[in-house]
C-alpha cells in the first residue's frame, strides 16, 4: 500500500478525481510551479510567451487557482471590491467599467456590491467584505454610518472614498464638490435670466448636498426661495412628472427646474410636453449625470457632467498603487465638474 501524495488534495466528496494542482499546469506547461505562480499573479514578470503557455494549460486542465490558501500566503487577494449604491441605473457604470478595466490592467479584479441607500445595508456588506481581506475597498460617498466608518478605518485596507468630498477622508478619496455643483448650477440658471427657481432630487445624501448649494446660491443673488420637492432614491422618469405636476401646483410661475438626476429631467420633459408647456421658453430643464439620452433627447438636456472614467482610473491607480506598497503622494483629488450646455437650458 502506497502512502498518499501530500502535493495531491484529497478527492473532495462526489468527485471522481482531486482538484487539479499547481504541478499539473506547471508539468503541461513545461515550466515550474514558481513559473505558474508569477504567470498568474504577477504576469508582468514572466514573458508573453510563458504566459501564454501556462494560460493554455490553466485553460485546458480547469484550473483554478485556491485564493484563500495564496492570501494567507502572501497576504494579497488580488480582489477589489467596488460599493454602489445601485445597479439600476447608469450613473455609476462609467467608472465601474473603467475602475475595473484599469484594475485588470494591474492584475486585479473587481467585486461589485450594491449596498443602497441605507448606511445598514452598508455596514453589512462591509463587515462581510473586511472578512475576506481584499487588496483594497472602493466605496461610494463619504458619510458613513459611526459603525461604517470605524470598521474602514480600523481594517487596514487601502480605502478609497469616490463620488462625493470631505477634508476628512478615511483614507484616500477620488471626489467632487456638491455644494458648489447645486451653486454653479443655480448661477447658470440666473445668468438665463430665470427668477423663479425649483428643485426636483432624491433623497439621498449626495443630492441634498447639492440642494443646499443650490438653495445658498439662490440667496446669495436675491431670488425667492426655490421651490423644492424631494423624493426617494433612485429616481425614476415618474417620478420627474409626478414631481413637475407638484411644483407646478406649488408655484405656477417657476421658470427653471434643477433635477438631481438625468433621469427625472427626462420625467419633467414629458410632462412638460404634455401640458404645453414650451422648454426651454417657458420652462428651463437641468439635469444631473450627462447619461446616454440626455444628448438625444428632443429638445436636448442641459445637465452636469461627471468624469466616471478619470474618477475610475484614479481610484485603480490609489487601491493598485497602495496594494503593491508604492507610495502615493496626492491622496485627494478632486475631478470637479462640467455643466453640459444643450436646448433645454
Amino acid at each position: 500500500m502506497h502512502a498518499p501524495d501530500p502535493a495531491q488534495p484529497a478527492p473532495l466528496p462526489g468527485r471522481d478525481r482531486p482538484a487539479v494542482t499547481l504541478r499539473e499546469v506547471a508539468e503541461r506547461a513545461g515550466v515550474s510551479m514558481i513559473t505558474v505562480s508569477r504567470a498568474i499573479n504577477t504576469p508582468q514578470q514572466v514573458s508573453e510567451r510563458t504566459r501564454e503557455r501556462v494560460q493554455e494549460a490553466v485553460s485546458a486542465l480547469g484550473y483554478v487557482p485556491n485564493l484563500v490558501a495564496g492570501g494567507l500566503r502572501s497576504a494579497r487577494s488580488h480582489v477589489v471590491t467596488a460599493l454602489v449604491p445601485t445597479l439600476t441605473g447608469p450613473l455609476f457604470g462609467e467608472m465601474v467599467q473603467a475602475l475595473t478595466e484599469a484594475l485588470e490592467q494591474r492584475g486585479f479584479q473587481v467585486m461589485l456590491g450594491q449596498v443602497g441607500y441605507a448606511h445598514s445595508r452598508e455596514d453589512a456588506l462591509l463587515r462581510a467584505i473586511v472578512g475576506r481581506r481584499p487588496d483594497g475597498i472602493v466605496v461610494t460617498g463619504v458619510m458613513h454610518s459611526p459603525e461604517g466608518r470605524r470598521l474602514l478605518t480600523a481594517s487596514g485596507i487601502p480605502i478609497v472614498e469616490t463620488w462625493d468630498f470631505t477634508d476628512t477622508p478615511i483614507d484616500m478619496l477620488v471626489g467632487l464638490r456638491h455644494e458648489a455643483l447645486g451653486a454653479a448650477v443655480c448661477e447658470h440658471l440666473f445668468a438665463k435670466v430665470r427668477r423663479h427657481l425649483a428643485l426636483l432630487s432624491g433623497g439621498d445624501e449626495r443630492a441634498a448636498r447639492r440642494a443646499r448649494g443650490f438653495t445658498a446660491a439662490a440667496q446669495r443673488l436675491g431670488l425667492r426661495p426655490p421651490t423644492v420637492r424631494l423624493g426617494k432614491s433612485p429616481t425614476t422618469h415618474a417620478d420627474g412628472r409626478e414631481g413637475l405636476a407638484a411644483l407646478l401646483a406649488e408655484a405656477p410661475d417657476l421658470d427653471a427646474v434643477f433635477c438631481s438626476s438625468d433621469m427625472l429631467a427626462l420625467g419633467v420633459l414629458t410632462e412638460a410636453r404634455v401640458r404645453g408647456i414650451a422648454v426651454p421658453d417657458q420652462l428651463a430643464v437641468m439635469g444631473f449625470g450627462d447619461i446616454d439620452f440626455a444628448q438625444t433627447v428632443s429638445p436636448s438636456l442641459s445637465t452636469v457632467r461627471i468624469d466616471g472614467t478619470r474618477m475610475g482610473q484614479t481610484a485603480a491607480q490609489l487601491i493598485a498603487d497602495r496594494a503593491e506598497g508604492k507610495p502615493v503622494t496626492e491622496r485627494v483629488v478632486d475631478i470637479g465638474f462640467s455643466i453640459i450646455e444643450r436646448d433645454s437650458a
